[in-house]
């Protein structure tokens, strides 16, 4: 369940990012498609928007679908009564939704390993995976307009980070066809996909070295290539905090507050730890109180963990604004 290559919240994985970016086209020229053939030729069948999962299907059905459309899961049981009102809410809105998110039910009782897995305590529970990533939504009854909200902000997400525009839904295919290849012919392997992936194996593997050495070697050749840029920057962040001890880093930064390479050191590790406005705030607070190169090297470190985050993440976007309000 986690992110191939590495676990850190609102960092983008890298196997995703590819992976969304290759869906998009294909949902673009897909929808392109259907609409010079006048209409959703295609396009799946609105009753396969809501599908049954279970352990053996979930990699195929959720994890792989998910690089193409955000797959939304309702954990459900028969005994439950407020999963019997939550279910049929969530079938109906998928199809009002007309294919921006697709609906998988799991059954706990069938599939406890999955219920495990996503550490749910309680039902019903639902959960979203978009591009290979888990995120809960919410857990326990919920009203039809919280519902909703939840869904909007979901969709948007998936689009403007990921660019997942969901599926090409058809009124008139016949049901069935989730699973099958609604796209246009398949998007040709870009000139640099062999060194990325190839960066994505080092990360996987912990070579971070090696990794950062095949992005640089990406970017010498192609220096807009934006998975690079972000697999470098990603590279280098663990690269810098392979080693470290925790503890002790962050009682130097406690203990010298003014220090700027104790700051920057322990912001380091509050990104790779998830937490992305710590890090931020940390940095920020920094440049308010140095001076000089001191505070124009906490102004560049802050730049580089700006760069893993991705510049369309709002956290990111406040934090510039701070900035600036910092040096200026």
């Amino acid at each position: 369940m986690q992110p191939r290559n590495m676990s850190m919240s609102g960092v983008v994985d890298l196997a995703a990012v590819k992976a969304a970016q290759e869906a998009k086209a294909k949902a673009e020229q897909a929808r392109a498609q259907a609409a010079r053939q006048g209409g959703g030729a295609g396009g799946v069948s609105p009753a396969d928007l809501v599908i049954d999962v279970d352990e053996a299907g979930f990699e195929r059905d959720v994890l792989q679908r998910s690089a193409e459309v955000p797959v939304v899961i309702d954990f459900w049981a028969e005994w439950c009564e407020p999963c019997k009102q939550l279910s049929p809410v969530l079938e109906r809105l998928a199809v009002e939704y007309n294919g921006r998110f697709l609906l998988a039910k799991i059954d706990v009782d069938a599939n406890q390993m999955l219920m495990q897995q996503f550490g749910i305590q309680g039902i019903p529970a639902v959960f979203a995976v978009v591009a290979g990533q888990a995120l809960p939504l919410f857990q326990g009854a919920a009203g039809e307009a919280q519902i909703r909200q939840t869904l909007d902000q979901l969709v948007q997400v998936a689009e403007e980070r990921f660019g997942l525009t969901g599926l090409v839904v058809d009124p008139d295919a016949e049901p069935g066809g989730v699973g099958a290849d609604q796209s246009a012919p398949e998007v040709p392997d870009g000139p640099y996909d062999s060194l990325l992936e190839a960066a994505v194996r080092a990360l996987d593997a912990g070579d971070f070295g090696g990794a950062v050495q095949a992005y640089r070697n990406v970017l010498s050749d192609d220096p807009g290539n934006t998975e690079a840029k972000l697999g470098l920057a990603q590279a280098e962040l663990l690269q810098r905090v392979q080693g470290l001890d925790p503890q002790q880093v962050r009682k130097e930064a406690a203990e010298k507050p003014a220090d700027p390479q104790a700051q920057i050191v322990a912001a380091d590790l509050d990104l790779v730890g998830g937490h992305v406005e710590d890090a931020f705030g940390r940095l920020i607070d920094t440049v308010r109180r140095t001076a000089g190169d001191d505070r124009d090297a906490v102004r560049l470190r802050l730049l580089e963990l700006f760069e893993v985050v991705g510049g369309d993440d709002p956290r990111v976007a406040a934090a510039r604004r701070a900035l600036a309000r910092a040096l200026f």
